[in-house]
This record gives structure tokens, C-alpha cells and sequence, in this order.
């Protein structure tokens, strides 16, 4: 286990590796009942789909802990998965089984480019002030996340637009994470190890008596079987018959959002956590996104949307977790969940809430290191930060950063100091935004 996750060059053990992985899966173990909510509603099966999410998740984490070598999780991706539902099914008119086979053309695409010398000359290519935006704005972007789980921000959308709001913050789940955010906030001033798992737990406990934590009345096992439902129903025929602009539209789609959702989570979470090296890069950053290229493969197959890398992963790397070894223990409990699924519930939304708050106060520390007396630099900056929470989506972030960084630095006359990947990129993304619109 030393030997081949090399834990003491990255100054860890097995204990820190172990309780990393723990805090990271219950940060992020909401989508095992998120998810097939939402593919449900477009004529999926719930419980097949629960199974793939669950499996397909094990399989891009594990494969993240041993092609990669760092700690980050996997799991069908919130936010693609209502694309799927709302947009692909509901507004673009494809079936689940079309829909299916669209994600997976664009998993293949993925995978391409990750196999291509791409893979890390699009790391490479992202300019360093925008590195420490990303950090910063996937930080707000987390906290935000723990905030409407927990109900201490709410959204509503009344007839004249929608619009976010403070929660009922005195009483149910919003109080619960009010009360753990302190306790959480008290261990780590106090400088406890393991103080965000310690949080997580201890709030979990104070959720009993308020009716918030419910213990399962018993633990069946989930019906496996039922992924016949949704496993390999792909239709390569039907796909084309909705047209090819609808189709090129979806595939870049879901390519450009999974492929820089996971690029942002994985430098700017390690970024945060001082796992760059001296260029700005993460060792086995491009491995690691082979590993999400195949893991949406293989949902797609098994019967999920988009699989990415989450950025609750930042919760259990806070924790001191450095290697795969944490990401081995995550795509663990994934794979127990398959058979065990309500496990994954006893530990509420308000439990996990205040892990997420807290570490993106730690990833707003990024922000000192941007020059806000450099316009040109600050404006990119403050986009890509900004629309990450405010478009709740952190590849709009990173497509804001590099269109508004490319724009002033060829109005300024320093076309030449934007790497040609960055002109590219946002090329794709403005086509992209384009494309969208006509939907």
C-alpha cells in the first residue's frame, strides 16, 4: 500500500487517507438518491438507475485512485443530469435510450482528446491568474452548494424570475447546519485533526432528537437486477433522427461542461491544498481526467448521465487526504451502497453542509494571490469566480475567464501573451453558447 500510493512522499498515512475518503463520500452521497430522481422523470427506472449510479461512480473513483493517484471521487454529475432530463429529453425531444447514447459519443470524445497530447496542454494552457480564480470560484461555488442543501439559502421562482433567499434559518435542517457549522468551526480554531469528519458526525447525532437524522428502519438490499432496465438501451439510430445541429449541439455540450468541470475541480481544489507543482499543474491531473472520459463511458452504458469528477471532493482533501488511497475508500462505500443503499441517507444534507462552507472559506484564500490593480487581470478573475455560483456551473465560469481574457489581451495589444489553446477554447465556448441558444 506504501509502495504503490506512496504515502509518505506525499505526507500522509493510511488513517488521514481513510477518513479523507469517508468525509468525501458522505459529502457527496446525496446523488445516489438525486440522480435517478432526475432521470426518472424522463421514463427511467429509479432503482436501475440508483444501481448505475452507484457502480458507475465506484468505477470513475477507483480508476481516478489507480491510473491517477489522487484523491478525487466520481459520480454522475448534478446539473448534467437535469441537461439530460429537462433539456435533452424534455425540450430537445430524445428519448432516455437516445439521450443515453448521446452522452456516451460525447464520453468517446472525451476520452480522445484526454488520450491526445490535449490532455495536458489544456492544463498547461490556463493562464495562472485564471488558476487562482478557479480556486476562489469553485470555493463560493461548494459553499453555495452547502447553503441550499441544508436550506440556509433558498431559491424561489415566483412569475417574475427566480431569485435566492434566506432559509426558515430558526428551526429543521437549516439550524441543524447552522449548530454543526459552529461546532466544526470551534475543532478546527482549535486546530482538532479530523475536525470536518468530527463536525459531520457530531451533527449527524444532533440531528436524531430534531427529527432531521433518521436511522433506516431496516437495510435491504437494493434490487441489482433492475439495471437490465437501463443497461446498454442505447439507440445509435435514433439519435440522428431529432437532426444533426440538435445532436453536435448536445454531444459539445455535455463534452465542454464535463470536461472543464473537472479540470476546474481538480486545480482548483488541489491548487487550494498546495498539490500543484512549481508550473501550476497537478501530477496525474491528466490522468485523472481519462479516468472521468471512461467512467461516462461506462455510465452511459450502465444507464447515467454524465459522470464527472465532484467537487466535494475538496471536503475530504481538507481532511489531509493525498493520495488515491482516499479516492479507493470513497469508490468503496459506492460499490456497499450498491447492494446497501440506505446507508448512504443516514447522514443528512445539514450534516454535511457546514464541510462545504468551511472549505470554501479555505479556498477563498486563493484570492489574495490575484493583481486586482491589473484590470486586465482582475476582470477575467472576477468573472470566472463570480459565474461559477451565479451560474451554478463551474465550466461557465472557466468559458467567461477565457473569452474575457483572450478579448482585453488582444485589445491591448498582447494577442501573443494567450497561449493558442486559450483562443481555441474560447472559440468552442462561444459556439457552444450559440448552439444552446437555439435550443
Amino acid at each position: 500500500m506504501e509502495k504503490f500510493f506512496k504515502l509518505k512522499e506525499h505526507g500522509t498515512n493510511v488513517r488521514t487517507e481513510v477518513i479523507a475518503g469517508v468525509t468525501t463520500f458522505f459529502a457527496m452521497a446525496y446523488i445516489i438518491f438525486v440522480n435517478p430522481t432526475y432521470l426518472s422523470q424522463a421514463g427511467m427506472d429509479f432503482t436501475a438507475v440508483m444501481v448505475a449510479t452507484c457502480l458507475s461512480a465506484a468505477i470513475g473513483t477507483l480508476l481516478t485512485a489507480f491510473i491517477a493517484n489522487v484523491p478525487f471521487a466520481q459520480a454522475p454529475g448534478m446539473g448534467l443530469n437535469a441537461f439530460f432530463t429537462y433539456t435533452l429529453c424534455f425540450s430537445m425531444g430524445y428519448t432516455w435510450q437516445q439521450g443515453l447514447t448521446v452522452v456516451l459519443i460525447s464520453g468517446i470524445l472525451f476520452l480522445v482528446v484526454t488520450v491526445s497530447p490535449l490532455r495536458s496542454k489544456i492544463i498547461e494552457s490556463i493562464p495562472v491568474c485564471l488558476k487562482d480564480a478557479i480556486s476562489v470560484g469553485i470555493g463560493l461555488f461548494i459553499a453555495f452548494i452547502g447553503l441550499l442543501n441544508s436550506g440556509i439559502v433558498q431559491c424561489f421562482g415566483p412569475e417574475g424570475g427566480s431569485y435566492t433567499d434566506m432559509g426558515a434559518i430558526t428551526s429543521g435542517p437549516a439550524l441543524l447546519a447552522l449548530i454543526g457549522l459552529l461546532i466544526t468551526g470551534v475543532l478546527i480554531a482549535h486546530k482538532v485533526k479530523a475536525a470536518i469528519f468530527i463536525g459531520i458526525i457530531i451533527t449527524t447525532i444532533i440531528g436524531i432528537p430534531m427529527g432531521i437524522t433518521t436511522m433506516p428502519e431496516s437495510v435491504t438490499m437494493s434490487n441489482i437486477g433492475n439495471i437490465s432496465l437501463t443497461a446498454f438501451q442505447l439507440d445509435f439510430g435514433g439519435v440522428m433522427s431529432v437532426g444533426v445541429l440538435p445532436l453536435i449541439t448536445a454531444v459539445v455540450s455535455f463534452f465542454i461542461v464535463d470536461c472543464f468541470d473537472t479540470v476546474g475541480t481538480l486545480l482548483g481544489t488541489a491548487g487550494n491544498a498546495g498539490m500543484l507543482d512549481k508550473d501550476g499543474n497537478l501530477p496525474g491531473g491528466d490522468r485523472a481526467l481519462i479516468a472521468d472520459a471512461v467512467a461516462t463511458c461506462v455510465g452511459a452504458c450502465l444507464g447515467t448521465s454524465t459522470v464527472t469528477t465532484f467537487v466535494e471532493s475538496s471536503t475530504g482533501i481538507q481532511e489531509g487526504g493525498r493520495t488515491g488511497l482516499a479516492s479507493v475508500v470513497t469508490g468503496l462505500l459506492f460499490l456497499v451502497c450498491v447492494l446497501l443503499a440506505p446507508i448512504a441517507g443516514i447522514v443528512p444534507s445539514a450534516a454535511t453542509a457546514p464541510a462545504l462552507i468551511i472549505v470554501g472559506v479555505y479556498m477563498m484564500m486563493g484570492a489574495s494571490k490575484i493583481n486586482w490593480g491589473d484590470f486586465e487581470t482582475a476582470l477575467p478573475c472576477f468573472l470566472t469566480i463570480s459565474m461559477m455560483p451565479f451560474a451554478y456551473s463551474i465550466s461557465d465560469g472557466i468559458g467567461f475567464g477565457f473569452i474575457s481574457y483572450a478579448v482585453i489581451k488582444v485589445c491591448r495589444g498582447k494577442a501573443k501573451e494567450v497561449p493558442v489553446l486559450v483562443y481555441l477554447l474560447s472559440v468552442i465556448f462561444i459556439a457552444m453558447y450559440i448552439l444552446e441558444a437555439q435550443i
